[in-house]
């Protein structure tokens, strides 16, 4: 018996390995609701296992920083040749764009030259910087969901259809808080150390985290420190820069979901990303920092126009959380900002009743099943 053909074709893009993980959720949703439907396009393992033929690695794209991006160039240019290609050989019902926000521009503008309709998912920082783009989005997108709460009046205001969704961290359940108000021994306090989630973010991030270490380990002789290991990079990457600095011998290092990292540290030391978002939903005391390439730095310093660089003080409104920036994320202040905040248990435990408010900021679990709903709307629309 010959199987009956998919209702709908979707094709997506993520870019990225968290754009990978949110995306397989929408799918699994998206299948749930209409099983007939057939998915391709741009992603990684977690798409993949939710059913999704893969096209093109996702890894083989993932890049951070404005210079950054050259090394990748290639790469990046044939990726752009194989979804054009699939665009115009497939002519999909819906295109799904998670986002990895140049990339995903580019072929938002060829499925525009072709009339199928898109839907992105997990907005570009055009709030933050290089704003004109926001003009090329309400030309080329069809639908915004958008996962911080700021984002929906900022889209609204240039005239695009957008619905604020919700994040997808409140979808996992080991996101939320088991260690919330966790005791601290400041005689023994233990420190975890996020340097990212791609090659360079550790290289730029993991030393001088580990100088920071040393300073607060003359200072807490009995401190300890753990180090979180993205399953995204090689952990040799971490053995190595750790093996250039003797005093990280007794580190141990994690491999797996950082949520272990987070319920046993009583303040993490986090490159700026979705994960301080994560530490926040547990409660975790955290000091951010982020580095970039000079020119990078430069760039984005004259382009930026928001006052904070990390989510959480972005969401909250303020600076709850110490950042320090480029020439500012170094040794001697970040361990100073650690210091403060084991030194002063009362502010602490403010901190993470602050951290835990963010909670109710962020919307309720139910991301992936909204943005199904749109993707399924879209759908059903008559095609221009």
């Amino acid at each position: 018996m010959t199987p009956a053909a998919p209702q709908s074709c979707v094709v997506l893009v993520a870019g990225e390995t968290s754009g990978d993980q949110h995306g397989a959720r929408v799918v699994s949703a998206m299948q749930q609701k209409d099983p007939g439907l057939f998915f391709c396009g741009i992603g990684g393992p977690a798409l993949q296992q939710a059913g999704v033929r893969i096209v093109a690695d996702a890894a083989s794209l993932s890049v951070v920083g404005i210079t950054e991006v050259f090394a990748k160039l290639p790469a990046i240019i044939n990726g752009l040749a194989v979804m054009k290609k699939l665009l115009k050989s497939l002519r999909p019902e819906l295109l799904i764009l998670i986002d990895f926000p140049d990339f995903n521009l580019c072929v938002a503008a060829t499925a525009k030259k072709l009339g199928i309709p898109v839907l992105y998912y997990i907005s570009p920082q055009v709030w933050a910087w290089r704003r004109g783009r926001v003009r090329r989005i309400a030309r080329l997108v069809d639908h915004m969901a958008v996962i911080l709460p700021f984002e929906e009046n900022f889209y609204r205001q240039h005239d695009v259809p957008v619905t604020f969704v919700g994040h997808p961290l409140l979808d996992d359940p080991s996101a939320l808080s088991r260690q919330s108000l966790k005791i601290t021994d400041i005689d023994r306090p233990v420190i975890g150390l996020l340097p990212g989630s791609r090659s360079g973010e550790i290289a730029r991030h993991l030393p001088v985290m580990l100088e920071t270490a040393a300073v607060l380990k003359a200072e807490l002789k009995r401190a300890e420190f753990i180090i979180s290991h993205a399953p995204s990079v090689l952990k040799k990457q971490i053995d190595t820069l750790m093996a250039q600095h003797p005093g990280a011998a007794g580190f141990e290092v994690i491999s797996g979901p950082v949520e272990t990292v987070f319920e046993r540290s009583d303040v993490v030391v986090a490159a700026s990303g979705t994960v301080t978002l994560q530490a926040a939903l547990h409660g975790t005391p955290m000091v951010i920092i982020y580095r970039v390439s000079p020119v990078s730095f430069w760039l984005g310093r004259a382009l930026v126009r928001v006052p904070h660089i990390g989510l959480v003080n972005l969401v909250a409104g303020r600076q709850i959380v110490a950042e320090l920036v480029q020439h500012d994320a170094r040794a001697d202040k970040i361990a100073a900002a650690v210091g403060g905040l084991l030194h002063d248990k009362n502010e602490l435990n403010i901190l993470k009743r602050q951290l835990l408010g963010l909670h109710d900021l962020l919307g309720g679990p139910g991301a992936a099943a909204r943005v199904a709903d749109i993707a399924l709307g879209l759908l059903d629309q008559p095609a221009a």
